[in-house]
């Protein structure tokens, strides 16, 4: 029982360490693909194009990740997406040197690709935890997101001004700078994560079946139609296309306001640290606490994020705005997570969670597809509002929701 402990925290920080180099490689791209994609494609209304490309990739990624994590494991699956990641800012770097927009689009498809394969890593942290502490395994992932949110858009200027030292266009150094993290990245999981999640997760559930029965895979349908899994994909999904909406835009919001790139990046760092940094917490209280006031905290705190994004286009306040917005997505996530972990035996993992995460791509694709063109049309106040009325959806499901105590199984005790 030691041995299995302590290869999950291995596999855990293995993991953490593997998130925090690819979120610094996403999140810097992520400050500068609304910028770009307005550039390339002529228009305002193009400022969403890039990160709907990127999320639709992710998306449709998602289950195909799922099937070759079942088949080849977690270990090769995350790698090679990451390999995807490393080729697809490469791509675009060259896109921003010749000006040519559906180089851009192919690059950041790859890099759907990429950051789809990397999100299914959480539930590797999971499924090699028994179920009391699956909140925490998650949340330890995620947490490596804060490395990124602190690094990731204070490496934009720095690299954009070597870039544009070098004779390149400022823009490319962003993209640069996550293809070589990208890399590191790959590295770390190909030799870290080792014995495969896949492997130790069924051992870790023979020792702790928990609520469900271990047996033949259900469909999915079925699966979904259980109040817990279909409050948990509603906090995911919907949690993420508000948070996607809001920010997707606001860097385009605040470069109308003469915002220059170094203000954008704090509050897009605001945004990111308020994403990451509290996933201990969030962990904590999805274990101790709760799944359900967790994602009900999460619906709340989107809710008041997306009333305040609007007030004032300064500063202080879009940071603190783009904070709660990043916080409420954490709540959601990190306690959706854990929740559909929970409704599902070792055999339906891979394909249900790859399934959760295509409908995540899809609905986060199709809100940052139409937060520019919301924007396009009235502005930033529309895609706001948008956005409180979407977050109103898993608040309600979340207070309708009645959950089963976890209690560990006789093995476990």
């Amino acid at each position: 029982m030691n041995s299995i402990e302590s290869q999950a925290r291995k596999l855990t920080y293995v993991l953490l360490a593997g998130q925090s180099l690819a979120s610094a490689g996403f999140i810097a791209m992520a400050t500068l693909n609304p910028i770009l994609g307005a550039r390339l494609g002529g228009s305002p209304g193009w400022a969403g194009v890039p990160s709907a490309v990127y999320l639709l990739g992710g998306a449709f990624a998602a289950s195909l990740w799922g099937e070759l994590m079942e088949r080849f494991g977690r270990r090769n699956g995350i790698s090679a997406g990451l390999l995807l990641g490393v080729f697809g800012s490469g791509l675009v770097a060259a896109s921003v040197q010749v000006s040519l927009l559906w180089l851009f689009l192919f690059g950041m498809l790859l890099m759907g690709f990429a950051q789809s394969a990397v999100t299914l890593g959480r539930f590797a942290a999971a499924e090699v935890h028994p179920p009391l502490d699956r909140g925490k395994a998650i949340s330890t992932v995620v947490l490596g997101g804060t490395f990124g949110a602190v690094f990731g858009p204070l490496m934009v200027a720095p690299s954009g001004q070597f870039m544009l030292a070098s004779g390149f266009d400022e823009l490319s150094g962003a993209y640069v700078v996550s293809m070589i993290l990208f890399a590191l990245c790959t590295l770390v999981i190909f030799f870290g994560l080792r014995p495969d999640p896949k492997d130790l997760g069924r051992q870790v559930s023979a020792l702790y079946p928990g609520p469900v029965v271990n047996g033949p895979a259900r469909p999915i349908g079925e699966i979904l139609r259980q109040p817990g899994a279909l409050t948990a994909v509603a906090a995911m999904v919907l949690g993420q296309v508000v948070m996607v909406a809001v920010m997707v835009i606001t860097s385009l919001h605040m470069s109308g306001h003469d915002h220059h790139l170094g203000d954008i990046s704090l509050v897009i760092s605001s945004h990111t640290f308020g994403m990451f940094a509290f996933s201990v917490v969030s962990g904590w209280l999805s274990d101790r606490w709760g799944r359900k006031p967790v994602i009900v905290t999460g619906a709340v705190t989107l809710l008041l994020a997306c009333l305040a994004a609007p007030l004032s286009p300064d500063v202080l306040p879009l940071a603190v705005a783009l904070f709660l917005l990043g916080l409420g997505w954490n709540f959601c996530f990190v306690g959706g997570s854990a929740l559909l972990a929970d409704h599902l035996s070792p055999v339906e993992r891979a394909r249900t969670q790859g399934f959760n995460d295509l409908l995540v791509g899809l609905a986060s694709a199709a809100g940052s597809f139409g937060s520019g063109l919301l924007f396009a049309a009235s502005g930033f106040v529309l895609v706001a509002g948008v956005g409180v009325v979407l977050s109103l959806i898993p608040l309600t499901l979340g207070l309708w929701y009645r959950p089963k105590i976890l209690a560990p199984s006789s093995a476990s005790s």
